[in-house]
């Protein structure tokens, strides 16, 4: 028994309804995970997440369809993306327990796309993001573009985190020309956006 469900036992004595609590706490982990997708897709996505230890995929809820969540993580973001990424995904976590992390983890993922071990991003993939709090963009669509450049696809540069923060945020490309190259789509108007600022009469 964890300790947790052990206090709540000597708290509430014959507490019967200790199961449904904790299967309901999952359930809202598993869905907030699938909230940054759109509605159609939530019902046949999977969701699952890694044991830090090991980088172990762990499977919440067994999907059908072409996209995968991960429940909150400890900063704050709720991402989802296609499952052409799985791969990825699965050895970044393996690399992360082994404590590679930033530009090294990046190098590693590099090197293992160059050799073959995994495959490469596809052009056009969407993913999906969703953070807690408004000091950051709360909602985020990310289209990955390896190796296209900002002008052959006519995409501004121009970073657009501020407009995004005020709730106006407009898309833009990073990492053009690089086999990172994406373009980020701040989601304005719902109701896990970037609340707009109000201009002063």
């Amino acid at each position: 028994m964890s300790p947790l469900r052990y206090a709540l036992a000597l708290a509430v004595p014959g507490l019967l309804a200790a199961p449904q609590l904790f299967a309901q706490s999952q359930a809202e982990i598993i869905e907030k995970a699938l909230s940054p997708l759109p509605a159609d897709l939530r019902t046949d996505a999977t969701v699952y997440t890694y044991d830090e230890d090991t980088g172990q995929r762990i499977t919440l809820k067994t999907g059908s369809n072409h996209v995968e969540c991960q429940p909150t993580d400890a900063e704050g973001f709720t991402r989802c993306n296609p499952v052409s990424l799985r791969a990825r995904n699965d050895l970044s976590a393996k690399l992360r327990a082994q404590g590679l992390d930033g530009e090294e983890l990046q190098l590693a993922l590099q090197k293992a796309e160059d050799e073959g071990q995994i495959p490469p991003r596809v052009f056009g993939a969407l993913s999906y993001r969703r953070f807690d709090t408004p000091d950051r963009i709360q909602y985020l669509f990310v289209i990955s573009l390896p190796n296209a450049t900002a002008e052959e696809l006519g995409m501004p540069t121009g970073p657009q985190r501020d407009n995004a923060l005020a709730g106006k945020g407009t898309p833009w490309m990073m990492r053009s020309g690089t086999s990172g190259a994406h373009l980020m789509i701040p989601v304005n108007g719902t109701e896990y956006s970037n609340m707009a600022m109000m201009m002063g009469h």
